[in-house]
């Protein structure tokens, strides 16, 4: 009897395996954002303010925004990976597919860094942020099944809005939408204000 009863858990993965992976993608990722950052032999001679922000204003920026965002992510990957210890074969394959949209960062990212006020570069970053931001939603979703949790869960959706609203900025306003991308910083505060109205 015990083991019929424990015959349903063998089709179901434990997350926490995961974990040494994605914290390798997470790391690998995130320092490679730095790659692209113009070299020392970007200048002829000894730049002065103007050149080095010049040449390095707009990767810094870029780096910065996709590190945090990064960061972000993987904060709210190891949590969902605490929540739902366990998951079915699509989970698996819908928290890899997560994964590879993070190993992708430091691809637009370069694009973004280089050329930031374009509006087609502009607008493949943002779908790039709009893709991490939805999977790790909807593996929030199907973490959240069967349980009332507005804070995890706006927290969870909140960034999807958000890279919705920067995704049309970059169309119109492609210097505006790093501003809107910020914006998805915010979503603690948002599941916390979504819990103290549930409460």
């Amino acid at each position: 009897m015990m083991q019929g009863a424990k015959l349903p858990q063998i089709h179901l993965f434990e997350m926490r395996r995961l974990e040494m992976l994605s914290n390798t993608i997470f790391g690998v990722a995130m320092t490679l954002l730095a790659y692209d950052l113009p070299k020392a032999s970007s200048f002829t001679q000894a730049p002065d303010w103007h050149d080095v922000l010049r040449v390095y204003a707009q990767p810094v920026i870029a780096l910065t925004i996709s590190f945090v965002v990064a960061g972000v992510f993987w904060f709210s990957h190891h949590r969902r990976l605490a929540v739902a210890p366990e998951g079915g074969r699509g989970v698996v394959f819908l928290n890899l597919l997560f994964l590879l949209s993070i190993i992708m960062l430091p691809v637009t990212n370069g694009l973004y860094g280089v050329y930031r006020l374009d509006g087609v570069i502009a607008v493949i970053y943002g779908f790039h942020l709009l893709a991490i931001a939805a999977v790790n939603a909807v593996l929030w979703v199907l973490a959240l099944r069967g349980r009332h949790d507005p804070q995890l869960l706006v927290t969870a959706l909140f960034p999807v809005f958000v890279f919705v609203l920067g995704v049309i900025a970059a169309f119109a306003a492609p210097g505006v939408a790093q501003f809107v991308w910020c914006l998805a910083f915010l979503a603690p505060l948002a599941g916390w204000l979504a819990a103290r109205r549930a409460g």
